[in-house]
């Protein structure tokens, strides 16, 4: 027998509060230790291959699993799944002290790490943010391979399984480089924001890309207060004040120089920049720190102290490490951290002397900065969101259990990843964040950066249509840049679409449909005898089935993985009906011949399930051939039941290239094809005796709506008329009228 008894003494720090170890000899795979949380102490947020329990001794406190709190006080005991993260929180008055105990099953672990709905992702709101884009400019293919194709994808998948997720981005209206761009086209940033934000909505719109919510920074109800609120909020923490530090003027005009206005060198990897943050190393700049900065509008730059609101952010070192500890947070993120970190001070302005922006409400000299500003706008989003669809969500009182995900692009890193949880700390205190981060590299043209300024880009539109849009979605996903910088070639893209898609997929399926119509009549057969090769091809579409889970899953996301399994599912299934074919009319073996045939059509409809949250009209279209409707994520393999009757032959599922059609010019047609075009409703669908809302339109959507009245009628449409409870019928003999006035 042994005896172990608590000893203050033998304590030492792990995991961010007291630990000791208690010996057992003799006993293998077993470890055991004692902990000790005091008052107002937690542990750091973490996760292990292990199965972990916890008997609490003493003391009252809340267990934290994957965002959930539990309470725990005396004679508690929890059991902690691997890789479930977990945190203890003394919120007691006294200490906090428990016995661990913690051993491996492997078999076990690997079982919970390829659960689709880990980190109880089926248990909580899952809000899905792609970056908000700049209104300066449409939307080209190097901005639509990464956030917001990443977003879609993984909210469908999301979706298919059960979560109740969201996508919610929207119009980042009050970046300078809008006002530049206002000042290159001599128009206002207003008009400019307006313009291209809903160009942006129309591209989404092409792309399938539908979010739950779309933000409009400039225009949405109550955003301006909701701002100058949260910014009051940090600085009621006391660590955002006004202090004077080095700025940046132009040498002529006396303009304060950031971001679009000024460039130089970057202080940290040498590469030339922008001011504020470096788009090749992701590291923030102060302005004042770039070597040979050069303006925009003169040749002489000058330098002198300026009062800002700042934020002394090398203070959180040991915050967002902790932060980063709770959700994904890939190593090129945690490595960014380190490096910004690794500075002795970084003092970061919050704000920056110009008109473009919304004001604190103690400084009308100047603008909250539109990163920091961001950090708001994705919680007002979900307010906004809860708000439609009857949810109690709100921006000043985000909930623990709320799960974040975010998309950007890794230039974006710094803000996201780094700042952003630094600022809720100190606007919320007592909220916990539990964020996952998903990053793309930039996306290259012909071996270069996409550039919008340098007309050096292949626009959304000038590639999308309802016949093209699987293509583009499927091309973009299979050379999305996860990890790397990848390359976009027209030729490459046409030549993948034909070969690929329109030869493999197509004619697969084609050449599927003519062999079950000459040997079945159409009609799907009942499985017969299998064979050894039966088997194995059977167990290989279902490797493919859990591999292509996996990589749209919340771990491991990467839609170029996933992609390569939809290709290597066709592949499979055309090598498969190749080595079949010699026994196809062999006397003898017509029930093994029967169950090369339902195989294969189970391939197709394993296609098609699997395919819809990277290709989803394809997916829609090949599952309703399969007598499938809205079908769920598959966990098995399933047959197609015998019986069924099938009709793949003669379709086009792929285009590499768009089609054009000039709208009908009269403002009723034109107005309900547009709503049918815009909200995807069937051609047939009647909507003249309908409101938007009743049609289920998104923000987004109408956004898209109000910016089509504006281009073919010059007509301003107000937002709340748009989504009154007048109909498109009456809305549409407004807009004549007003035509003919």
């Amino acid at each position: 027998m042994r005896i172990d008894t608590f000893d203050p003494a033998t304590l030492s720090d792990a995991f961010g509060i007291d630990m000791s170890t208690i010996d057992l000899p003799g006993v293998a795979g077993l470890g055991a230790g004692w902990g000790r949380v005091p008052p107002g102490g937690r542990s750091e947020p973490h996760q292990h291959d292990e199965i972990e329990m916890f008997v609490i001794v003493s003391g009252t406190g809340e267990i934290v699993v994957d965002g959930a709190r539990h309470p725990v006080g005396p004679g508690t005991v929890v059991k902690f799944d691997p890789f479930e993260t977990h945190v203890i929180d003394n919120t007691g008055d006294g200490d906090v002290v428990f016995v661990t105990c913690y051993w491996r099953e492997p078999r076990h672990a690997g079982e919970v790490a390829a659960r689709p709905g880990r980190r109880r992702f089926g248990q909580r709101p899952v809000f899905v943010f792609s970056t908000p884009p700049t209104p300066n400019g449409d939307l080209h293919l190097g901005h639509l391979s990464g956030p917001y194709l990443g977003a879609d994808a993984f909210v469908r998948f999301q979706r298919m399984n059960g979560v109740r997720a969201w996508h919610l981005t929207g119009s980042d209206d009050h970046q300078s480089y809008v006002v530049a761009k206002a000042a290159q086209e001599g128009s206002t940033p207003e008009q400019v924001a307006a313009h291209y934000g809903a160009e942006i909505a129309r591209t989404l719109e092409s792309m399938d890309i539908r979010p739950d919510q779309f933000t409009v920074t400039r225009t949405d109800a109550g955003y301006r207060q909701g701002l100058r609120d949260f910014f009051a909020a940090l600085e009621t923490s006391g660590q955002v004040a006004r202090r004077e530090l080095p700025a940046l003027f132009d040498g002529k005009t006396g303009r304060y120089l950031y971001e679009v206005d000024v460039s130089g060198t970057c202080p940290s990897c040498e590469a030339g920049t922008n001011g504020n943050i470096c788009e090749e190393c992701g590291e923030p700049n102060t302005v004042a720190d770039l070597v040979e900065a050069r303006s925009r509008h003169s040749d002489t730059v000058r330098a002198e102290g300026l009062a800002r609101h700042a934020l002394a952010l090398h203070e959180f070192r040991e915050d967002v490490a902790r932060h980063h500890q709770l959700g994904r947070v890939p190593a090129r993120l945690r490595e960014l951290a380190q490096r910004v970190f690794a500075r002795e001070t970084f003092d970061l302005p919050l704000t920056h002397p110009a008109q473009w922006g919304v004001a604190p409400r103690d400084a009308d000299d100047q603008v909250i900065w539109v990163w920091p500003e961001m950090s708001y706008g994705f919680l007002h989003g979900i307010g906004q969101l809860g708000a439609r669809i009857g949810e109690q969500w709100q921006a000043h009182k985000p909930e623990q259990d709320w799960k974040i995900v975010h998309f950007f692009g890794y230039d974006n890193s710094f803000y996201h990843a780094i700042l952003y949880p630094v600022l809720y700390q100190l606007a919320f205190p007592h909220w916990q964040p539990d964020i996952d981060y998903h990053v793309n590299e930039f996306y290259l043209l012909d071996d270069q950066k996409f550039s919008t300024s340098r007309r050096h880009a292949v626009w959304g539109k000038d590639l999308l249509c309802p016949e093209t849009v699987d293509a583009v979605r499927f091309y973009l996903s299979r050379t999305r840049p996860e990890g790397e910088r990848t390359n976009f070639e027209r030729d490459a893209y046409t030549a993948t679409v034909r070969e690929v898609l329109i030869e493999g997929w197509q004619g697969w399926l084609d050449d599927l449909d003519r062999r079950l119509k000459a040997r079945y009549g159409g009609v799907v057969p009942d499985a017969g005898t299998w064979t050894p090769e039966h088997t194995a091809f059977y167990a290989r579409l279902g490797r493919r089935l859990a591999a292509v889970t996996a990589h749209l899953g919340q771990d491991g996301f990467s839609l170029r993985a996933a992609t390569a399994e939809l290709e290597g599912i066709v592949t499979d299934a055309r090598e498969f009906a190749g080595r079949e074919a010699g026994l196809a009319d062999a006397a003898g073996w017509q029930s093994e011949n029967r169950t090369a045939m339902a195989l294969e059509v189970a391939a197709a409809r394993l296609l098609s399930r699997v395919a819809t949250p990277v290709m989803p009209r394809f997916a829609g279209r090949l599952a309703a051939l399969l007598g499938e409707r809205e079908p769920t994520w598959p966990t098995t393999v399933d047959l197609v039941p015998a019986g069924t009757e099938v009709d793949l032959g003669g379709q086009v599922f792929f285009a590499a290239e768009p089609t054009s059609a000039e709208a009908a010019p009269d403002p009723l047609p034109w107005l309900a094809d547009l709503v049918r075009t815009t909200l995807g409703l069937p051609a047939e669908a009647v909507v003249a005796d309908k409101t938007l809302l009743e049609l289920g339109a998104s923000s987004l959507q109408a956004v898209a709506v109000q910016y089509q009245i504006l281009e073919r009628l010059d007509l301003d449409i107000p937002m709340a008329e748009l989504l009154s409870e007048r109909n498109i019928g009456a809305l549409g003999r407004d807009l004549a009228q007003e035509v003919a006035r």
